[in-house]
């Protein structure tokens, strides 16, 4: 899940003063359930926008409301013409649910309610924990299935590295050296012996210094274009 962090009240209404009409949009999946962004937290925030601006005597009328995911059209597109009411749509989606958003908003803009953080699993209850870079070529089968990548505090593929210390990273003692991880886990697994293995030079442009990335699934495209030929041959509409 992408786990985030809702920004402070002070920077929101630094954001949204200017605006007469705003709308806290929340996204419904991944942000609520770290309690950043969903429909309980859009709520909040709208609640505290407007005694903010009762106190400083501001004009500003707040709503909420919120969708599933802000990531998918099939979500927002049926409350388009709602979010169009509006002078400002603060969404508390993460940075991608932000982008998606406001390629389809037009003239009104959409700016962000939460500070997007990393892909995490939920260590234990309310406690997330980094565990994938969505580096784009996983090789988590060599490696024990944990992810040296987003574990590593130096991103090394051929670790450990000499600041390890009893199983800990040089940069904190709380924070686990993962190649001290991948060696205990490979050792349980009896998989060991694939450390000694020659791997070929990683291939990092499918990470993020080659630009943004895309994944097109050509059979999901096949089926919604052959679902809508037949709906407009059924009923003379797409």
């Amino acid at each position: 899940m992408i786990v985030g962090s809702q920004k402070s009240i002070d920077e929101i209404w630094d954001m949204i003063k200017g605006f007469k009409k705003v709308l806290v949009f929340g996204c419904n999946t991944c942000v609520a359930i770290c309690h950043a962004g969903g429909e309980k937290e859009a709520e909040t925030i709208a609640t505290l926008l407007r005694m903010r601006a009762a106190q400083e005597g501001k004009d500003i009328a707040v709503d909420f409301s919120s969708v599933m995911r802000h990531c998918e059209p099939e979500y927002f597109e049926p409350v388009m013409e709602d979010l169009k009411k509006y002078d400002l749509i603060l969404s508390t989606a993460c940075g991608v649910g932000v982008n998606f958003l406001s390629d389809r908003t037009g003239t009104i803009p959409v700016y962000p309610g939460v500070n997007t953080s990393f892909y995490g699993a939920v260590e234990s209850p309310g406690n997330f924990v980094e565990l994938c870079a969505g580096c784009g070529n996983c090789i988590l089968h060599l490696t024990g299935g944990i992810c040296p990548i987003a574990r590593c505090s130096k991103t090394l593929m051929n670790g450990p590295c000499g600041g390890t210390n009893k199983g800990k990273c040089e940069i904190s003692k709380d924070v686990d050296c993962a190649w001290y991880l991948i060696v205990e886990r490979m050792k349980k697994l009896g998989t060991l012996e694939k450390l000694a293995e020659i791997q070929p030079a990683r291939n990092w442009s499918t990470s993020r210094d080659g630009g943004p990335r895309r994944v097109s699934l050509e059979h999901i495209r096949a089926y919604e274009e052959k679902e809508a030929a037949n709906t407009d041959s059924a009923g003379g509409k797409k």
